[in-house]
């Protein structure tokens, strides 16, 4: 039953710059090939931008490393063209089951309504992941220049550009940029470089990753011991992947010995007390790890900007890492994107600080609430474990204290300097700075969905059904005259003299979702995001409340003091 995977070898190529006296200068340069920086370069390449990506290895990840995809990483990843061959390969679910000791105490949906084209989450290696997102950079040649084998030995980080030299088989060679991001990882060389520091707590608690290949009839759910009689007084969690691989954490202890616990003699046992003697497997990979939930103080220096796990980092339970590392992404790609062609001040680009700093508290502080349930430093916390666990068997709100890893959400930029008009009685879950929710729609006469037509631009969805006479669609022409960057999409039936406005697509509510999810009733509107978050809504749209909330997120009235340490 051995696992068939093949970890791809990508070519090494000369760079240009060799055979060049002058340092070439480039609008962006990514430091890091894993899913950050891949991300990274697919966005803004779909938003126009080129960029230079650099990564030292010529593969994706050995071992299946995170594999828990959410909802939001895979609506992300539907508008940038990747969802669809994770979704056909990604194991699929969305119960969990919460165990203690011998007995199951109470199980959960993630999920319990329909209409979303994704699913709440589905389980997939890391290598395949990252496979799919270098797959998709071929469909930017010209804006991706994708360069493997290729490592970053110096920055100098400036005020008005960076520098950074690169080492190659082949010689070394130098490049300029506007702005550099950099995904190289938990252990950022980069940061170190920079004399930048990453603060927070390392606990002081051993796990081990056994990633096994088997034929089980375990379902496709999320299974979590607490205590259990094969692994007493420690905790296990199972998730199935796909090709017959299972993951298997199993907490080891702070005192166990990291080499020795690696070792498929020691391994083996433990997997076979957990499956029974009669289940055969073979161990793909495996890997013992302690934590860390920490973040920089800023994820900028001057034109540098740290994303993903070179940012910040959490414990693996809740799948808060990749996910979260995805939404940072997306975050700072549309906001630098509008800077460097002229269409917003330097200044939103520290809204990218601000708006993913408040993601990574959220994040770290949800790991290390889970964390320290599910690993009790002391009696008294244990007690308090044991007995919320006995109690969630039969009462529900003891259910809602049990913390095996609150599983990734997406976050919520509450309080953010670019959030726009709000308006009492529409629902508060799609409040400003909330992401947008999805819904089936028809456009011109086929099943589609909602989250498909929003995206890369603003969007202005308006509830056009019964809308007023011919003088409005005056209006909102001289509104998309004014706006080049955003888009008009028409909850319809709308009147024709509104269809045939420019940049302006038609949608109708196929099963009356859209409407009843966003409060929408004629005349009301929601200004989307790029990244599809809400900027500002209304129980009644005007194109001079658009237009401000417009100008608002695009940071336009931000001071030269919030944008200092963007430059530097």
């Amino acid at each position: 039953m051995p696992n068939t995977y093949k970890n791809p070898v990508y070519p090494y190529r000369r760079p240009p710059e060799l055979d060049r006296a002058e340092i070439r200068h480039c609008p962006v340069v990514i430091i890091g090939g894993g899913p950050s920086g891949l991300a990274a370069a697919i966005d803004l390449a779909q938003q126009g931008i080129d960029s230079v990506l650099l990564d030292d290895n010529n593969t994706v990840s050995v071992g299946s490393r995170a594999i828990c995809f959410a909802k939001r990483t895979l609506e992300i990843m539907d508008r940038l063209g990747c969802a669809q061959p994770m979704l056909d390969k990604g194991v699929t679910w969305q119960l969990g089951k919460v165990f203690f000791q011998e007995r199951q105490v109470y199980e959960f949906n993630l999920l319990p309504e329909d209409g979303h084209r994704v699913p709440a989450f589905i389980n997939l290696q890391q290598y395949y992941f990252e496979e799919y997102l270098v797959e998709r950079t071929e469909a930017f040649p010209e804006r991706i220049d994708l360069r493997w084998k290729h490592q970053v030995i110096e920055v100098d980080s400036q005020a008005e550009r960076t520098l950074v030299t690169v080492r190659t088989e082949d010689g070394d060679y130098r490049l300029a940029c506007d702005y550099l991001l950099v995904a190289d990882g938990a252990n950022s060389r980069i940061r170190d470089m920079l004399g930048l520091e990453c603060q927070g707590q390392v606990f002081q608690d051993r796990f081990l990753i056994a990633d096994v290949v088997m034929k089980a009839d375990f379902p496709t759910e999320r299974w979590f011991w607490f205590d259990p009689p094969f692994h007493p007084n420690q905790s296990v969690l199972l998730h199935k992947q796909p090709d017959n691989v299972w993951r298997i954490d199993f907490q080891l202890g702070w005192e166990a010995d990291p080499e020795e616990e690696k070792k498929e003699a020691n391994i083996r046992p433990r997997v076979q007390a957990m499956l029974g003697d009669d289940v055969e497997f073979e161990l793909e990979w495996a890997s013992v790890y302690t934590f860390r939930c920490r973040k920089m103080d800023s994820f900028i220096h001057r034109r540098v900007f740290f994303m993903g796990d070179a940012a910040h980092q959490v414990s693996p339970f809740g799948a808060r890492g990749a996910n979260g590392a995805i939404q940072s992404v997306e975050n700072l790609t549309w906001k630098l994107a509008r800077v460097l062609k002229g269409q917003a001040p330097a200044a939103l680009l520290a809204t990218y600080d601000d708006e993913r700093q408040h993601g990574a508290a959220e994040n770290i502080l949800n790991s290390t609430r889970a964390t320290d349930f599910i690993t009790p430093k002391s009696r008294v916390s244990r007690l308090f474990r044991d007995t919320t666990l006995e109690l969630a068997e039969h009462y529900d709100f003891a259910r809602t204290l049990v913390n095996s890893g609150r599983l990734s959400m997406p976050c919520r930029y509450d309080g953010s300097p670019l959030n726009g008009d709000d308006a009492a009685g529409l629902p508060v879950e799609l409040r400003p700075g909330s992401p947008a929710k999805d819904a089936p729609v028809r456009l011109a006469g086929e099943d589609a969905w909602l989250l498909n037509q929003l995206g890369d631009r603003f969007v202005l969805l308006l509830d056009a059904r019964e809308a007023g006479p011919a003088g409005r669609a005056a209006e909102l022409q001289a509104l998309l005259d004014r706006q080049p960057d955003l888009d008009l999409l028409l909850l319809g039936p709308a009147p024709q003299a509104l269809a045939d406005l420019p940049r302006c697509r038609q949608i109708e509510d196929a099963q009356g979702l859209v409407a009843s999810r966003y409060g929408l009733t004629p005349g009301a509107g929601y200004l989307l995001r790029p990244d599809q978050h809400v900027a500002a809504r209304w129980p009644e749209c005007r194109v001079e409340a658009v237009e401000h909330a417009l100008a608002t997120a695009l940071g336009q009235h931000l001071t030269a003091a919030e944008v200092t340490h963007v430059t530097a």
